[in-house]
C-alpha cells in the first residue's frame, strides 16, 4: 500500500479539511448543512483523490479531477465570503491553502506527465 500520509500535498489538504470543519461550525443554520456540507465533502474527496493519485501508475487524470474539485472548493468559499457568512480573515486563509493545494497539484501533475 503506498503512503500517502507524509506527502506535502496530503497534509495542506488536510489541514484545509481542519479549517473547513471549524468555519463551517460557525455558519448560520441555512447554509450549514448546504454550503458548509458541501465544503466539507469536496475537501474530504480531494483527500480521497490524493490517496488515489498516489497509488496509481497513471497519476494525470486523477491530477486533473483534483484540480478540479479545488476550483470548486475555491468557489464555494468565495460564495461564502460574498453572502457575508464567512469573515474576511477565514476567507483570507482558506484562500492560502486552497492556493497552495492547486500549485501542489499542478507541480506534481507537470512532473508525472513527463514520466508518461
Amino acid at each position: 500500500m503506498a503512503r500517502y500520509q507524509h506527502l506535502p500535498i496530503y497534509k495542506t489538504g488536510y489541514e484545509l479539511l481542519g479549517q473547513i470543519v471549524r468555519v463551517t461550525k460557525e455558519f448560520p443554520r441555512e447554509y450549514k448543512f448546504t454550503l458548509g456540507q458541501r465544503l466539507r465533502d469536496e475537501v474530504i474527496e480531494v483527500l480521497v483523490l490524493i490517496y488515489r493519485a498516489n497509488s496509481q501508475k497513471d497519476k494525470v487524470a486523477v491530477l486533473a479531477e483534483i484540480l478540479e474539485r479545488v476550483l470548486v472548493i475555491e468557489l464555494l468559499i468565495r460564495l461564502c465570503h460574498d453572502l457575508r457568512i464567512l469573515a474576511r480573515k477565514h476567507y483570507a486563509g482558506l484562500a492560502e491553502i486552497t492556493e497552495s493545494l492547486a500549485r501542489q497539484t499542478e507541480g506534481w501533475k507537470k512532473s508525472a506527465a513527463r514520466l508518461v
